[in-house]
């Protein structure tokens, strides 16, 4: 009988021990999960299921049209394009420092590009007279390193082309952060460029292109990567060019 009586008190030792470190584990679970649905909430979805809240055109005067939402799939359509003068998207949010996810395809032959620090002032006729430029790109257009998806448009080649074909969707992962002063393009899962914001490396990157020599194009006013803070835009250009799944994280 004593042996019996040993034998229980044992197993429910055992239950109770294992009962314990159950409900350990349950609590940690669920702090982890927590913890990562915490970090997710800080992403910001910027396409909405059928409407462009959250967007308007550059320079919006009421008469510009060209883009459309359906299915969450935002979409530019040059051909069903009306109004006078650029017809880029930009966010109604200025944003400083963020890490921001999108999904893009485009038609044959066609590009369009994502810009950060945009202003929006009556004298800056483009977005990219203020906002540098992550080209977006057709692979089979004849374009050179310094212009092929993924750029830094105009300064820095991607170290690799890793673009889908036309009518195929791509990805960015684009770190922009003045906190460290470093810019990272991630493009299909792979890291292609990164750059400095500011500084010197910045300006002798700016210094033999078209942004540093404002008085010899159509534009003449131009502020080329000065803002810190500004609206993001997704560009206008002749051809079919759809984003989705764009989501912010500001850092």
């Amino acid at each position: 009988m004593k042996t019996i009586n040993y034998l229980l008190i044992f197993i429910s030792f055992f239950i109770l021990s294992c009962n314990n470190n159950s409900k350990k584990q349950t609590k940690a679970i669920s702090l982890e999960n927590l913890m990562e649905s915490s970090s997710e909430e800080k992403w910001v979805s910027l396409i909405q299921e059928n409407t462009m809240e959250g967007w308007h055109y550059f320079q919006d005067d009421g008469k510009k049209s060209g883009w459309d939402i359906k299915n969450g799939v935002l979409t530019f359509t040059s051909a069903n394009a009306k109004g006078e003068g650029d017809k880029s998207l930009v966010s109604d949010k200025e944003y400083t420092s963020f890490k921001i996810h999108l999904e893009w395809k485009v038609s044959s032959m066609s590009n369009s590009g994502f810009f950060w620090g945009v202003k929006e002032d009556i004298k800056y006729e483009y977005p990219f007279v203020t906002g540098p430029e992550i080209q977006i790109l057709d692979p089979e257009m004849p374009d050179g390193p310094l212009t092929q998806a993924g750029a830094l448009y105009g300064m820095i080649a991607p170290s690799k082309w890793v673009t889908n074909p036309a009518g195929e969707w791509n990805s960015y992962d684009i770190t922009i952060d003045h906190n460290s002063n470093k810019g990272v393009v991630v493009h299909n899962g792979e890291e292609i460029v990164n750059f400095p914001l500011s500084g010197e490396v910045w300006d002798a990157m700016v210094e033999p292109t078209k942004f540093n020599n404002c008085d010899e194009e159509p534009w003449q006013n131009c502020d080329f990567g000065k803002f810190k803070t500004g609206k993001i835009s997704i560009q206008d250009h002749p051809g079919v060019i759809s984003f989705r799944n764009i989501k912010i994280l500001e850092l």
